[in-house]
C-alpha cells in the first residue's frame, strides 16, 4: 500500500486551515501527529488527513474527531510495527 506524505503547507491547504489554526487542531488531538521525515523536517498521511476532512463533512463533533485520531494514529503504529517484522 503506497502512502503519499504531505508536507506542511500541503496539508494545512488540504485542510483550508491557517497555519496556527492547523498547529492548533493538532494539539488538541483534532488533527493527527505529524511524522519525522528527517532532522529536520516532517509530513502528514495525505489518507489521515482526508478521514478527517471527512468526518468533519459528515458533521462529526470534536470527540468523535479526537477518538477517529487517537484509531489512526494507532493504526499508524501497528502498520509501523508490521513493516519492521518483514
Amino acid at each position: 500500500m503506497a502512502l503519499k506524505i504531505l508536507r506542511a503547507t500541503q496539508a494545512q491547504e488540504a485542510t483550508g486551515l491557517p497555519r496556527s489554526s492547523f498547529y492548533s487542531q493538532v494539539a488538541k488531538g483534532l488533527l493527527p501527529p505529524s511524522i519525522p521525515l528527517g532532522p529536520r523536517s516532517v509530513g502528514w498521511v495525505e489518507s489521515e488527513i482526508n478521514a478527517v476532512n471527512a468526518a468533519r463533512i459528515l458533521g462529526k463533533n470534536d470527540e468523535e474527531i479526537k477518538s477517529l485520531v487517537m484509531r489512526l494514529v494507532k493504526d499508524r503504529e501497528q502498520l509501523a510495527e508490521g513493516a519492521t517484522n518483514v
